[in-house]
Protein backbone atom coordinates (compact mmCIF):
# COMPACT_ATOMS: atom_id res chain seq x y z
CA UNK A 1 0.00 0.00 0.00
CA UNK A 2 1.63 3.12 -0.90
CA UNK A 3 0.24 6.55 0.12
CA UNK A 4 -0.08 9.54 -2.32
CA UNK A 5 2.50 12.13 -1.59
CA UNK A 6 0.90 15.01 -2.86
CA UNK A 7 -2.04 16.47 -1.79
CA UNK A 8 -4.91 16.31 -3.67
CA UNK A 9 -8.94 17.61 -2.37
CA UNK A 10 -11.47 14.64 -2.47
CA UNK A 11 -15.30 15.48 -2.52
CA UNK A 12 -15.18 14.39 1.04
CA UNK A 13 -13.47 18.03 1.95
CA UNK A 14 -9.97 16.12 2.56
CA UNK A 15 -6.78 16.96 1.49
CA UNK A 16 -4.96 13.41 0.71
CA UNK A 17 -2.93 13.47 4.12
CA UNK A 18 0.01 11.97 2.90
CA UNK A 19 2.29 9.89 4.80
CA UNK A 20 0.71 7.50 7.30
CA UNK A 21 0.50 10.05 9.90
CA UNK A 22 -0.17 9.30 13.87
CA UNK A 23 -0.66 5.47 14.72
CA UNK A 24 -4.07 4.84 15.36
CA UNK A 25 -4.90 2.72 18.28
CA UNK A 26 -8.36 0.88 16.44
CA UNK A 27 -10.22 -1.17 18.71
CA UNK A 28 -12.41 -3.06 16.87
CA UNK A 29 -15.27 -5.40 17.90
CA UNK A 30 -18.57 -5.76 18.59
CA UNK A 31 -20.48 -3.01 21.14
CA UNK A 32 -21.46 -3.80 24.49
CA UNK A 33 -17.50 -5.25 25.06
CA UNK A 34 -15.95 -2.62 26.95
CA UNK A 35 -14.61 -0.34 24.15
CA UNK A 36 -15.42 2.67 25.68
CA UNK A 37 -14.12 2.42 29.06
CA UNK A 38 -10.64 1.46 27.53
CA UNK A 39 -10.73 4.36 25.23
CA UNK A 40 -11.25 6.19 28.01
CA UNK A 41 -8.51 4.73 30.27
CA UNK A 42 -6.04 4.93 26.93
CA UNK A 43 -7.28 8.52 26.27
CA UNK A 44 -5.85 9.99 29.76
CA UNK A 45 -2.24 8.65 29.28
CA UNK A 46 0.75 11.27 28.47
CA UNK A 47 0.75 11.84 24.48
CA UNK A 48 -2.46 10.10 23.71
CA UNK A 49 -5.78 11.75 22.28
CA UNK A 50 -9.13 9.65 22.45
CA UNK A 51 -11.58 10.48 19.73
CA UNK A 52 -14.26 8.17 20.56
CA UNK A 53 -16.33 6.11 17.61
CA UNK A 54 -15.41 8.62 14.24
CA UNK A 55 -17.74 6.63 12.15
CA UNK A 56 -20.46 8.69 13.63
CA UNK A 57 -18.98 12.03 13.37
CA UNK A 58 -20.43 13.24 10.10
CA UNK A 59 -24.22 12.72 11.14
CA UNK A 60 -24.34 12.40 14.87
CA UNK A 61 -21.98 15.38 15.22
CA UNK A 62 -22.28 17.74 12.15
CA UNK A 63 -25.84 17.05 11.19
CA UNK A 64 -27.19 16.34 14.03
CA UNK A 65 -25.22 18.44 16.66
CA UNK A 66 -25.35 15.94 19.09
CA UNK A 67 -23.44 16.44 22.32
CA UNK A 68 -19.26 15.53 22.73
CA UNK A 69 -17.78 13.76 25.91
CA UNK A 70 -17.12 17.44 27.35
CA UNK A 71 -20.72 18.01 27.24
CA UNK A 72 -21.15 20.58 24.52
CA UNK A 73 -22.94 20.29 21.28
CA UNK A 74 -20.33 18.95 18.85
CA UNK A 75 -20.53 22.42 16.99
CA UNK A 76 -20.17 24.43 19.78
CA UNK A 77 -17.28 22.57 21.26
CA UNK A 78 -13.85 24.61 20.87
CA UNK A 79 -11.85 20.71 20.53
CA UNK A 80 -13.74 20.27 17.72
CA UNK A 81 -13.73 22.84 15.68
CA UNK A 82 -10.25 23.04 16.47
CA UNK A 83 -9.74 19.71 14.26
CA UNK A 84 -12.44 20.83 11.52
CA UNK A 85 -10.11 24.00 11.13
CA UNK A 86 -7.03 21.98 10.68
CA UNK A 87 -8.26 18.84 9.14
CA UNK A 88 -10.87 21.23 6.15
CA UNK A 89 -10.47 24.57 6.74
CA UNK A 90 -13.56 23.97 8.46
CA UNK A 91 -16.76 21.99 9.05
CA UNK A 92 -18.55 23.34 6.20
CA UNK A 93 -15.83 22.00 3.92
CA UNK A 94 -17.30 18.34 4.16
CA UNK A 95 -19.74 16.86 2.18
CA UNK A 96 -21.43 14.78 4.74
CA UNK A 97 -23.50 13.53 2.04
CA UNK A 98 -20.62 12.13 -0.04
CA UNK A 99 -19.44 11.04 3.12
CA UNK A 100 -22.94 8.87 3.81
CA UNK A 101 -22.73 7.94 0.22
CA UNK A 102 -19.20 6.09 0.42
CA UNK A 103 -19.80 4.85 4.12
CA UNK A 104 -22.81 2.68 2.37
CA UNK A 105 -20.72 1.81 -0.43
CA UNK A 106 -17.97 0.56 1.04
CA UNK A 107 -17.99 0.58 5.13
CA UNK A 108 -20.09 -2.43 5.73
CA UNK A 109 -19.13 -5.84 7.40
CA UNK A 110 -20.42 -7.24 4.12
CA UNK A 111 -17.96 -5.24 1.96
CA UNK A 112 -14.92 -6.78 3.78
CA UNK A 113 -14.04 -9.69 1.43
CA UNK A 114 -14.35 -7.27 -1.64
CA UNK A 115 -12.26 -4.55 0.05
CA UNK A 116 -9.52 -7.41 0.98
CA UNK A 117 -9.43 -8.45 -2.81
CA UNK A 118 -8.85 -4.44 -3.92
CA UNK A 119 -11.98 -3.72 -5.11
CA UNK A 120 -13.68 -0.07 -4.83
CA UNK A 121 -9.95 1.30 -4.13
CA UNK A 122 -10.94 5.04 -5.20
CA UNK A 123 -13.71 4.93 -2.83
CA UNK A 124 -11.65 3.81 0.03
CA UNK A 125 -9.00 5.79 -0.32
CA UNK A 126 -11.08 8.97 -0.70
CA UNK A 127 -13.26 7.25 2.33
CA UNK A 128 -9.93 6.76 4.34
CA UNK A 129 -8.46 10.30 3.90
CA UNK A 130 -11.29 11.97 5.68
CA UNK A 131 -10.90 9.92 8.59
CA UNK A 132 -6.97 10.41 8.32
CA UNK A 133 -7.03 14.31 8.15
CA UNK A 134 -9.01 14.00 11.30
CA UNK A 135 -6.81 11.52 13.12
CA UNK A 136 -3.93 13.76 12.12
CA UNK A 137 -5.46 16.79 12.74
CA UNK A 138 -6.90 15.69 16.21
CA UNK A 139 -3.10 14.76 16.94
CA UNK A 140 -1.53 18.38 16.18
CA UNK A 141 -4.28 20.36 17.71
CA UNK A 142 -3.77 18.01 21.16
CA UNK A 143 -0.26 17.74 20.93
CA UNK A 144 -0.54 14.04 20.98
CA UNK A 145 1.71 11.52 19.15
CA UNK A 146 -0.95 8.77 19.17
CA UNK A 147 -4.85 8.80 18.83
CA UNK A 148 -7.27 6.60 19.79
CA UNK A 149 -10.33 5.60 17.55
CA UNK A 150 -12.84 3.67 19.24
CA UNK A 151 -15.44 3.17 16.09
CA UNK A 152 -15.08 -1.00 16.06
CA UNK A 153 -16.72 -1.34 12.98
CA UNK A 154 -14.45 -3.76 11.43
CA UNK A 155 -14.99 -2.49 7.39
CA UNK A 156 -13.74 1.16 8.59
CA UNK A 157 -10.62 -0.35 10.08
CA UNK A 158 -9.76 -2.41 6.49
CA UNK A 159 -10.60 0.57 4.84
CA UNK A 160 -8.03 2.67 7.21
CA UNK A 161 -5.78 0.12 6.64
CA UNK A 162 -6.16 -0.16 2.62
CA UNK A 163 -6.25 3.78 2.85
CA UNK A 164 -2.79 3.82 4.16
CA UNK A 165 -3.40 4.49 7.80
CA UNK A 166 -0.65 3.65 10.24
CA UNK A 167 -3.85 1.29 12.22
CA UNK A 168 -2.65 -0.68 15.03
CA UNK A 169 -5.72 -3.32 15.79
CA UNK A 170 -7.11 -3.99 19.53
CA UNK A 171 -9.31 -6.68 18.64
CA UNK A 172 -11.93 -6.19 21.42
CA UNK A 173 -13.51 -9.08 22.89
CA UNK A 174 -16.36 -10.16 25.13
CA UNK A 175 -18.67 -13.23 25.58
CA UNK A 176 -21.04 -13.52 23.23
CA UNK A 177 -24.20 -14.35 25.61
CA UNK A 178 -23.26 -11.13 27.38
CA UNK A 179 -23.08 -9.50 24.05
CA UNK A 180 -26.60 -10.42 23.03
CA UNK A 181 -27.82 -9.57 26.73
CA UNK A 182 -26.74 -6.12 26.70
CA UNK A 183 -28.21 -5.38 23.26
CA UNK A 184 -31.91 -6.53 24.28
CA UNK A 185 -31.64 -3.79 26.80
CA UNK A 186 -33.10 -0.54 27.00
CA UNK A 187 -30.04 2.02 26.78
CA UNK A 188 -30.63 6.04 26.66
CA UNK A 189 -28.58 7.93 24.41
CA UNK A 190 -28.35 11.34 26.80
CA UNK A 191 -26.49 12.45 23.78
CA UNK A 192 -29.44 13.01 21.16
CA UNK A 193 -30.96 15.97 20.59
CA UNK A 194 -34.73 14.58 19.52
CA UNK A 195 -36.55 12.13 20.64
CA UNK A 196 -36.32 9.97 17.61
CA UNK A 197 -32.47 9.08 18.66
CA UNK A 198 -33.14 9.47 22.33
CA UNK A 199 -32.55 5.50 23.01
CA UNK A 200 -29.81 3.07 21.54
CA UNK A 201 -31.06 0.08 18.98
CA UNK A 202 -31.72 -3.32 20.32
CA UNK A 203 -31.07 -6.45 18.38
CA UNK A 204 -32.40 -9.91 18.52
CA UNK A 205 -30.05 -13.09 20.09
CA UNK A 206 -29.36 -14.11 16.05
CA UNK A 207 -28.72 -10.54 14.90
CA UNK A 208 -26.07 -10.44 17.58
CA UNK A 209 -24.47 -13.58 17.14
CA UNK A 210 -24.34 -13.28 13.50
CA UNK A 211 -22.74 -10.12 13.88
CA UNK A 212 -20.43 -11.29 16.31
CA UNK A 213 -19.41 -14.17 14.31
CA UNK A 214 -18.86 -11.80 11.40
CA UNK A 215 -16.44 -9.12 13.05
CA UNK A 216 -14.71 -11.40 14.83
CA UNK A 217 -13.38 -13.58 11.44
CA UNK A 218 -12.79 -10.08 9.80
CA UNK A 219 -11.28 -8.64 12.51
CA UNK A 220 -9.01 -11.51 12.64
CA UNK A 221 -8.07 -11.45 8.65
CA UNK A 222 -6.81 -7.71 9.40
CA UNK A 223 -5.25 -8.32 12.53
CA UNK A 224 -2.71 -10.49 10.00
CA UNK A 225 -2.25 -7.46 8.02
CA UNK A 226 -1.51 -4.82 10.75
CA UNK A 227 0.10 -4.99 14.25
CA UNK A 228 -2.47 -6.27 16.26
CA UNK A 229 -3.56 -7.87 19.60
CA UNK A 230 -6.71 -9.49 21.45
CA UNK A 231 -8.18 -8.35 24.27
CA UNK A 232 -11.43 -9.66 26.10
CA UNK A 233 -13.21 -7.65 28.35
CA UNK A 234 -13.14 -10.11 31.10
CA UNK A 235 -9.58 -10.11 30.72
CA UNK A 236 -9.11 -6.27 31.05
CA UNK A 237 -11.39 -5.77 33.94
CA UNK A 238 -9.75 -8.10 36.12
CA UNK A 239 -6.49 -6.38 35.76
CA UNK A 240 -6.85 -3.10 34.35
CA UNK A 241 -2.90 -1.94 34.60
CA UNK A 242 -1.53 -4.78 32.69
CA UNK A 243 -3.72 -5.07 29.92
CA UNK A 244 -3.68 -1.28 29.45
CA UNK A 245 0.36 -1.37 29.61
CA UNK A 246 -0.08 -4.66 26.75
CA UNK A 247 -2.22 -2.46 24.27
CA UNK A 248 0.08 0.71 25.10
CA UNK A 249 2.71 -1.62 23.94
CA UNK A 250 1.57 -1.23 20.23
CA UNK A 251 2.48 2.00 20.13
CA UNK A 252 5.66 2.11 21.97
CA UNK A 253 4.18 3.24 25.37
CA UNK A 254 4.14 0.08 27.36
CA UNK A 255 6.06 2.18 30.21
CA UNK A 256 4.08 5.21 30.06
CA UNK A 257 2.48 6.24 33.32
CA UNK A 258 -0.57 5.11 34.53
CA UNK A 259 -1.47 7.00 37.68
CA UNK A 260 -5.58 6.56 37.26
CA UNK A 261 -5.68 2.90 36.39
CA UNK A 262 -5.89 0.79 39.63
CA UNK A 263 -6.40 -3.13 39.86
CA UNK A 264 -9.68 -1.88 41.15
CA UNK A 265 -10.77 1.52 39.91
CA UNK A 266 -10.02 3.73 37.23
CA UNK A 267 -10.03 8.09 37.41
CA UNK A 268 -12.17 9.16 34.26
CA UNK A 269 -11.41 12.73 33.49
CA UNK A 270 -13.40 14.67 30.43
CA UNK A 271 -12.98 13.39 26.88
CA UNK A 272 -13.66 15.20 23.55
CA UNK A 273 -15.59 11.18 22.70
CA UNK A 274 -17.46 12.41 19.60
CA UNK A 275 -19.78 9.28 20.19
CA UNK A 276 -20.19 6.03 22.03
CA UNK A 277 -21.72 4.56 24.84
CA UNK A 278 -23.29 7.13 27.23
CA UNK A 279 -20.71 5.79 30.07
CA UNK A 280 -18.21 8.44 28.44
CA UNK A 281 -20.57 10.86 30.90
CA UNK A 282 -19.29 9.25 33.81
CA UNK A 283 -16.53 11.04 35.16
CA UNK A 284 -14.40 10.32 38.58
CA UNK A 285 -13.47 7.16 40.67
CA UNK A 286 -14.77 4.33 38.81
CA UNK A 287 -15.20 0.82 40.04
CA UNK A 288 -13.88 -1.96 37.72
CA UNK A 289 -15.99 -4.41 38.16
CA UNK A 290 -16.90 -7.72 35.49
CA UNK A 291 -20.82 -6.98 33.86
CA UNK A 292 -22.02 -10.26 34.68
CA UNK A 293 -25.79 -9.07 35.14
CA UNK A 294 -26.25 -11.84 32.10
CA UNK A 295 -25.47 -14.57 33.93
CA UNK A 296 -29.06 -14.39 36.02
CA UNK A 297 -30.62 -11.71 33.67
CA UNK A 298 -30.19 -13.71 30.23
CA UNK A 299 -33.50 -15.96 29.73
CA UNK A 300 -32.35 -19.42 29.23
CA UNK A 301 -33.73 -19.86 25.79
CA UNK A 302 -31.66 -17.03 24.71
CA UNK A 303 -28.77 -18.20 26.29
CA UNK A 304 -28.55 -21.34 24.80
CA UNK A 305 -29.40 -20.19 21.47
CA UNK A 306 -26.23 -17.89 21.37
CA UNK A 307 -24.26 -20.36 22.45
CA UNK A 308 -25.30 -22.85 20.03
CA UNK A 309 -24.90 -20.08 17.15
CA UNK A 310 -21.23 -19.06 18.23
CA UNK A 311 -19.45 -22.10 20.00
CA UNK A 312 -16.89 -22.72 17.25
CA UNK A 313 -15.57 -19.56 18.37
CA UNK A 314 -16.67 -18.84 21.61
CA UNK A 315 -14.05 -22.07 22.34
CA UNK A 316 -11.21 -20.60 20.31
CA UNK A 317 -11.38 -16.88 22.38
CA UNK A 318 -11.06 -19.38 25.81
CA UNK A 319 -14.82 -19.01 26.69
CA UNK A 320 -16.88 -21.88 28.01
CA UNK A 321 -19.56 -23.89 25.57
CA UNK A 322 -21.48 -24.81 28.47
CA UNK A 323 -25.47 -23.81 28.37
CA UNK A 324 -25.87 -22.79 32.12
CA UNK A 325 -24.22 -19.84 33.71
CA UNK A 326 -20.98 -19.77 31.43
CA UNK A 327 -17.40 -19.04 32.64
CA UNK A 328 -14.18 -18.28 30.69
CA UNK A 329 -12.31 -21.29 30.51
CA UNK A 330 -8.96 -19.20 31.76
Amino acid sequence: MSAQTTPETSPSGAADPGPAGPPVLYLAGIGRSGTTLLERVLGAVPGVVALGETMHLWERGLERGERCGCGEPFTACEFWAAVGEDAFGGWEHVDTARMAALKQRVDRASRVPALAAGAMAEDVREYAAAYRAVHAAAARVSGARVVVDSSKQVSLAWALALGGADVRLVHCLRDARGVAHSWAQEVARPEAVDAAHGEMPRYSAATVSALWLLHNVEIEALGRRVPSMRLRYEDFVADPRTTTREVLSLVGLAHAPLPHVTHDALELGVTHSCAGNPMRYTHGSVPVRRDERWRTGQPAAQRRAVTALTWPLLRRYSYSTSYGQAASTR
